[in-house]
């Protein structure tokens, strides 16, 4: 019997593409290479027992805001979103705080002399939230539906992270609260474009809010293969694919790979352009994760910190830029910018009596072998002091481990693929389709648009150009 379609990968653009599939009425089953579904979005008791932890991602903007997220009954399937008081904390050494609250007006109450200058930049974005989704959760190379409203994000997502933040604010608080979001782009704060993740991440916190997952982000996942299955999908884990023989004949073949494996399982099925291209598709900077079990609360200098789920902690944005400029010249940074998740104080499934979560990582130079441990325990002490007296339990992972865990984290990189100008607009080549690798052949994980991120996107537009293409009519 000849299958519709087969996935490579139940990571959560897998899913999603299978999904999108099933509901088209084309039969689908998804290969898996580990012993349980998920890829970026798994939880489990990484330190002690009862304490559960995100293994990758644990804080979801781009889940509540994602269309295809959007189409999928979570709440019937199990899955509720928990969502703090304040979306993001960023602590100054100075003792301020500046919070991304769940809307434009609240965010910009909080930050004195900047309150105009954030609304100016923030609430036209905001008001615009539904014509820039489709457009930013899509290929970048394509005539625009709403193209006032892309201008008026894209002009600005241009510019460098430190320029646009310099540009449009007065204060360190305001210009830190930016700076910070515009690092999850781990490029360079004065690289072209960084500031496009500032805007985009800003915009979901102040709209759609940035929740974790009640029960940790495995739950997003079982909620995703329930919804396959009840489609009559089928989900095989422990199932290693190491070239297109070892699959069942199918008319359509979906990768939830990188660039690169999927060349090493498809050969020269993949056209030779692509080929060319996959072969020069480029890797950013990994990550060092730390998860720690507390038996208490972290003691935060400010106490309003505590108020978040989410804290960026790395000081004023000069020294922001500083970290981030040293992991691009491969350098560990001796006060690297941490991303923080305290998930239990507003989610207490993850961890018994009066004990707590910390899940947090720094950036680090793509393969990294050290240990950064040490660095990211002296920030969160620097802003949390005596922290490390509540520690009884630790994990740290570093980017070799990450790519074990998951082969797309190639060298530590969790957007599996660098995110600069050039990336973000031809990811992973120059194509109006970037997800069609060949004849039957399809590219559906984080190296396409819309690039890293629980958000699924990537899975169902890869489905739909297999639906334009091989999968037009059911069998």
């Amino acid at each position: 019997m000849t299958l519709d379609a087969v996935v490579v990968g139940a990571g959560p653009n897998g899913l999603a593409a299978a999904i999108t599939l099933a509901r088209a009425g084309r039969s689908v089953e998804v290969f898996e290479a580990a012993p349980t579904p998920g890829g970026g979005a798994r939880s489990a008791e990484l330190t002690l027992p009862g304490f559960v932890h995100d293994v990758c991602s644990s804080v979801h903007p781009l889940a509540v805001g994602s269309p295809f997220f959007r189409s999928v009954d979570l709440a019937a399937h199990g899955v509720e979103w928990v969502e703090p008081d304040a979306q993001l904390a960023h602590p100054l050494d100075d003792g301020r705080v500046a919070f991304l609250e769940r809307s434009v007006e609240a965010t910009a109450a909080g930050l004195g002399r900047d309150a105009a200058r954030w609304r100016r930049l923030m609430g036209p974005l905001a008001a615009d939230l539904d014509k820039l989704l489709p457009a930013i959760l899509g290929p970048v190379v394509r005539v625009p539906r709403h193209p006032i409203a892309l201008v008026r994000f894209g002009l600005p997502a241009l510019l460098p992270a430190t320029a646009l933040a310099r540009l449009a604010f007065r204060t360190d608080p305001a210009r830190a609260l930016f700076g910070g979001m515009a690092a999850h782009s781990m490029l360079r704060l004065d690289a072209l474009a960084s500031a496009s993740f500032g805007l985009v991440l800003g915009l979901l916190g102040q709209t759609v809010g940035w929740p974790v997952a009640r029960g940790g982000s495995g739950t997003i996942v079982t909620a995703l293969v329930d919804e396959l299955t009840a489609l009559g999908g089928v989900v095989h884990t422990d199932h290693a694919i190491a070239s297109l023989d070892d699959l069942p004949q199918a008319r359509a073949i979906l990768l939830d790979t990188t660039p690169t494996a999927a060349l090493s399982i498809a050969g020269r099925r993949i056209g030779p352009v692509r080929r060319w291209f996959a072969r020069r598709f480029r890797y950013g900077p990994g990550v060092f994760k730390l998860d720690l079990a507390l038996d208490g609360p972290l003691p935060w200098r400010t106490g309003e910190v505590a108020r978040a789920a989410t804290v960026h902690l790395g000081g004023a944005l000069p020294e922001l830029a500083a970290s981030e400029a040293a992991v691009a010249e491969g350098r560990l940074p001796e006060r690297p910018f941490v991303l923080l998740v305290q998930a239990s104080l507003f989610d207490r499934t993850r961890a018994p009596d009066d004990g707590q979560t910390v899940w947090a990582y720094c950036h680090v130079p793509r393969g990294f072998e050290g240990d950064a441990t040490a660095v990211i325990e002296a920030q969160i002490e620097r802003f949390a002091p005596g922290f490390r007296d509540r520690v009884i339990g630790r994990r740290s992972t570093g980017p070799a481990e990450l790519e074990a865990y998951d082969a797309n984290y190639v060298g530590g990189d969790i957007n599996a693929g660098l995110a600069d100008l050039r990336q973000l607009i031809l990811r992973p080549w120059p194509a109006l389709d970037p997800y069609r690798l060949g004849r039957g052949l399809f590219l559906c994980s984080s190296s396409t648009p819309p690039g890293g991120g629980v958000h699924g996107m990537s899975g169902w537009h890869a489905a739909q150009s297999a639906l334009r293409h091989e999968l037009r009519h059911a069998r």
